[in-house]
């Protein structure tokens, strides 16, 4: 399973959110306790898959008994009408899970698949694609999976693991200077600082900083900004960043280059599930 991830944890709340009080009430009308149904989970669209091991555990969870067989692995890059995953089991048990677990699919994949987008338009710049905390509350784990599925790494995890100094941060504690120092101070080993002007490049270096985040720059400044860094550090590149200019910002020769939309906008995979009796 994902590192980090409590699965069962996610699938009992995602389930009760579903089942309300206990009762998928279709399923227990029209669908006879004994019956049966073999399964194939397939994708309409091109994509980038992720998210497969997630759904085995709602169907898993309903009829542990079920027999699911990956046809491909999460990371894989298959063409629409690709067979993704075949199951077999109680028929109540696996259209109670069904929606769930596609859910989890679409959703995980159209990330991983418009990650993947954005990798290719890098492809040999020597730039590297990174995602951001713009997620949705409480799917962080779940949707920078996701990201590495399509080929990028993974910025923060969130507040605890870097320290990301920006222009409310400097504005409080008076300078860059001295929102590095206090940074230094209390043992933080990686300080990112946020520059929109060349000029704060200089006084951020000489703070401390361990990596620059050129934001909102176009890359005839982002050029001229990484010559000035001089490899002292790594750079990233943000903000506003397209499947259209993404290209141009990486040839400038930045580190980095992290995008939010890949978890804000991406949409979802068209995955179903079509059953037929065994």
């Amino acid at each position: 399973m994902i590192e980090g991830f409590d699965t069962d944890a996610f699938v009992t709340a995602t389930l009760a959110e579903d089942l309300g009080v206990g009762h998928d009430v279709t399923s227990e009308a029209v669908i006879p306790a004994d019956a049966r149904f073999d399964g194939v989970m397939a994708t309409r669209d091109a994509i980038a898959v992720a998210g497969l091991p997630i759904a085995a555990a709602f169907f898993k969870r309903l009829d542990p008994d079920a027999s699911i067989e990956m046809l491909v692995s999460d990371g894989a890059q298959v063409p629409a009408g690709t067979p993704i995953m075949r199951i077999a089991g109680l028929a109540r048990a696996l259209l109670t899970a069904e929606r769930s677990a596609l859910n989890t699919v679409q959703h995980l994949s159209g990330i991983a698949t418009l990650s993947a987008q954005y990798v290719d338009q890098i492809r040999g710049t020597g730039a590297i694609l990174l995602d951001t905390r713009k997620t949705i509350p409480g799917l962080r784990l779940l949707e920078k999976y996701a990201t590495r599925m399509g080929g990028a790494q993974n910025h923060r995890m969130g507040l605890w693991d870097a320290a990301m100094i920006k222009d409310n941060h400097i504005a409080v504690a008076g300078s860059v200077e001295e929102a590095v120092r206090r940074a230094r101070d209390a043992g933080v080993a990686d300080i990112i600082v946020e520059v929109d002007r060349v000029e704060q490049i200089e006084p951020a270096l000489a703070a401390g900083a361990t990596r620059l985040l050129l934001d909102n720059m176009p890359p005839a400044i982002l050029r001229g900004a990484v010559t000035l860094v001089g490899g002292r550090v790594p750079t990233e590149a943000s903000g506003g960043v397209t499947l259209q200019t993404i290209r141009a910002i990486a040839e400038t020769g930045v580190t980095f280059v992290s995008v939010g939309r890949l978890t804000q906008s991406a949409p979802a995979a068209d995955i179903g599930l079509d059953f037929a009796l065994a």
